[in-house]
């Protein structure tokens, strides 16, 4: 009887923890260690709080982000705003333009996959998300909405890093 009831417990836990889809907020994950930020080849996570500059980006259900192109220098750090004026689900993930189209490809296989970085917001309609960003590296690269369809629909953005 003890087992069963432990099994019980067991189960009611675990199918708690799945109840949180691609569109949950994330407000019960830990703090994120930015010392500990990982280097890709588009930069790596930064404080929003110690962000010199914050850069707000509306997105809706048009498939549009504005703004559409936004320019930084290299090594600044960006507090984007992202906030969704639309009835869906949207996000702004940042990337290369290849690791956007293989992410996006990716989410059209397995449309509920759940994933969480410091460079992927998840912003459910009427609501707003944030995020810290340092772009180390000049070049130029993408931020795009990765729900299957609006990627392909033209929901993508255009960032600009300039050297100093």
């Amino acid at each position: 009887m003890r087992t069963i009831r432990t099994l019980a417990v067991l189960a009611a836990l675990l199918a708690g923890g799945a109840a949180f889809p691609h569109s949950a907020t994330h407000a019960e994950k830990p703090a994120y260690d930015y010392s500990k930020a990982e280097e890709t080849p588009f930069g790596k996570a930064a404080d929003p709080a110690r962000a010199r500059r914050t850069v707000k980006v509306a997105m809706g259900d048009t498939m549009r982000f504005a703004p559409a192109r936004i320019t930084v220098k290299r090594g600044e750090a960006v507090r984007f705003v992202a906030r969704n004026d639309g009835k869906l689900m949207h996000e702004m993930v940042l990337g290369t333009r290849a690791d956007l189209e293989a992410h996006a490809e990716m989410m059209r296989r397995h449309p509920g996959m759940e994933h969480d970085e410091p460079h992927m917001l998840h912003v459910a309609p009427g609501t707003s998300g944030e995020m810290g960003w340092r772009f180390t590296k000049a070049g130029e690269f993408f931020y795009g909405c990765l729900v299957p369809g609006h990627f392909e629909a033209g929901m993508v953005g255009t960032i600009v890093v300039t050297e100093n």
